[in-house]
């Protein structure tokens, strides 16, 4: 028995492509996606093609149209112009069909302090259509995957904000959805609950192969668990690839030399150290040395022989690798603002 059966999955899996826009290895299919609110536009054409089984990450700063385009592809707004498909159905045309194949963990989690965790699963499945036999093997799937632990026949009102997150996230998942949206899923959670909830989404995606649509405010963490990455600005993908691939197309490897006392031939050193393989760019200052380089572990070993070479005392040299904050820096001409 595969992981898929063992939680139920495949149960209802088959796809419907809406007039045959919709294709079966796409989750999240997009094309001239448009959302206007009077004369603001919020979504501005948006085209995105998610596969099924991928984990994508979808970054932009406050205002760029995130959530807008979450709840166009969740059926709760209706697009104003474009097509898009989820699960291989139109989510204008065919929104029931869409919502019973996600799950949806927003921002704002609505749950009632008074129900113990394990009543509000259970009510999320009789909302779904699952027969009392199909709730309890359900819940039993989920539960083993989102760790709760015996906190579940709690009352909600004692859980901590981490727990809350997760009992949400196992919410969006007992009806055994192909696809979940996950909006800022770890906003205010302390390191070790953020570790928890990204190892959760890990095992969900590798253990089912539910297609997981994930916007964050935090970039490493779209880092850690994106297959792919999406950046929007003023409502357009302004990039989209892999987070090691958009790092070396839109950053730039520095090696950092920390050297004794100032050095009397700046440009004598700058001029050898420019004529090197793969460096870009030098700039020699009082006390240190900055090299820019496409290929930064090819180039620290002679960088640092040419500046032993010139008589520098050096103290240190590191190598720094362009992160998503300087890709999202450079396409947005902003770093987002995490909330304290």
């Amino acid at each position: 028995m595969t992981n898929a059966d063992q939680y139920g999955r495949g149960r209802d899996s088959r796809l419907a492509p809406a007039d045959g826009f919709g294709r079966r290895d796409a989750a999240v299919l997009t094309t001239g996606l448009v959302r206007r609110f009077g004369a603001t536009v919020a979504v501005d054409g948006i085209d995105l093609d998610v596969k099924r089984g991928e984990i994508y990450g979808f970054l932009g700063p406050n205002g760029a149209g995130k959530s807008t385009l979450i709840r166009m592809l969740c059926t709760l707004l209706r697009p104003t112009a474009g097509r898009a498909t989820v699960a291989g159905y139109d989510v204008a045309t065919q929104p029931q069909q869409v919502r019973v194949r996600i799950g949806a963990a927003l921002q704002d989690a609505a749950l009632d302090d008074r129900q113990t965790g394990r009543e509000l699963l259970a009510l999320q499945g009789r909302l779904y259509g699952l027969r009392p036999g199909e709730i309890r093997r359900r819940l039993d799937a989920v539960l083993d995957l989102v760790a709760i632990g015996d906190a579940i026949d709690c009352r909600i009102g004692t859980y901590s904000g981490g727990m809350k997150r997760r009992l949400d996230l196992a919410a969006a998942l007992v009806h055994n959805p192909e696809v979940v949206f996950l909006d800022e899923p770890t906003t205010g959670l302390d390191p070790e609950s953020r570790a928890r909830v990204w190892a959760e989404v890990r095992r969900l995606n590798a253990a089912l192969g539910i297609t997981i649509f994930l916007t964050t405010q935090y970039l490493e963490e779209a880092d850690a668990l994106a297959d792919r990455v999406g950046i929007i600005n003023r409502g357009r993908v302004v990039a989209e690839g892999t987070p090691s691939a958009l790092k070396r197309r839109f950053g730039a490897d520095r090696i950092v030399a920390d050297i004794e006392g100032a050095h009397a031939d700046n440009a004598a050193t700058g001029e050898m150290l420019r004529h090197l393989d793969a460096v870009t760019s030098v700039a020699v200052e009082e006390g240190r040395v900055v090299v820019t380089t496409d290929d930064g572990p090819a180039a620290l070993g002679p960088v640092a022989t040419a500046l032993a070479g010139t008589g520098v005392g050096v103290r240190s040299i590191t190598l720094r690798t362009p992160t998503l904050d300087d890709v999202f820096l450079e396409l947005t001409e902003s770093r987002i603002e995490v909330d304290a």
